[in-house]
Order: structure tokens, then sequence, then C-alpha cells
């Protein structure tokens, strides 16, 4: 059972004894998702809104705590939730358990009104499939 948030962030680079051009770059981060009902698990509920973030700062600082000192994230933007059948499933087990938390009539509503429609679920080969909650 696996799952990540998925992230493009933009990064500078200020060495302290060296110019380097360019000093900006772009990437992807991937940031490893709690598993539904442990610490943590409800980080798409507190930082995403319909697949995008609603605290710029927030996840900016969320993905910089993730690379290496000295590194300056300017911009975050969340991709998706990349995950494994065994994890949405948990995933949706979680939220059904707590469905008035997430002010929602169902699971489907709960994870689009946080995800979006940004879920890929890994089929175990090199691509995926779309998942609308």
């Amino acid at each position: 059972m696996e799952a990540a948030y998925v992230f493009r962030v933009r990064f500078t680079l200020s060495p302290r004894r060296a110019r380097i051009d360019p000093d900006t770059f772009e990437t992807v981060v991937r940031i490893p998702a709690a598993t539904p009902g442990e610490e943590g698990w409800l980080l798409f509920r507190d930082a995403l809104w319909r697949g995008e973030a609603n605290d710029d700062d927030h996840v900016r600082e969320l993905c910089a705590d993730r690379l290496p000192a000295g590194v300056e994230v300017s911009t975050a933007e969340f991709r998706e939730l990349e995950t494994d059948e065994a994890y949405l499933e948990a995933l949706r087990e979680a939220v059904a358990a707590d469905l008035p938390a997430f002010r929602a009539d169902s699971v489907r509503e709960a994870l689009h009104k946080y995800l979006g429609s940004s879920i890929r679920v890994a089929d175990g080969s090199t691509g995926g499939s779309g998942v609308d909650g």
C-alpha cells in the first residue's frame, strides 16, 4: 500500500561562494502519504481544496522541509495524489468512517472537495489511470 502527494516545485540555489547560472530549477517532489487513519493522513484535507493548495506558504514550506538546507522554494503546486488501489481503498474507508469531518454527504464528494480530479491510481506498469474519488 503506497501513495504520495506530487508537487511541481520551483526552487533557487544561492551558494555562498559561487555564482550559478541558472540559479532557478523546477522538479517534482513526491511526499509519501501517511497511512489512512494514522498521524498525518489528513494532509489532503488540511492543505488542499479542489486539487489546489489552499495556503501557498504552507505548501512551499511543506516541500522546502524535504529538500536540502539552503534550497529556497519559490513555488510549489499540487499535481496529484499518486496511489495504488490498496491505499485508495483504505483512504475511502477512513473517510467513510468520519464523513462529517469532511462536511460531505459521500466519500466521492469528500475526495473531490479536497483533491479535485487529481487522483492517479498506478496500475503497476508504466502508466496509471485517473480516478475521480
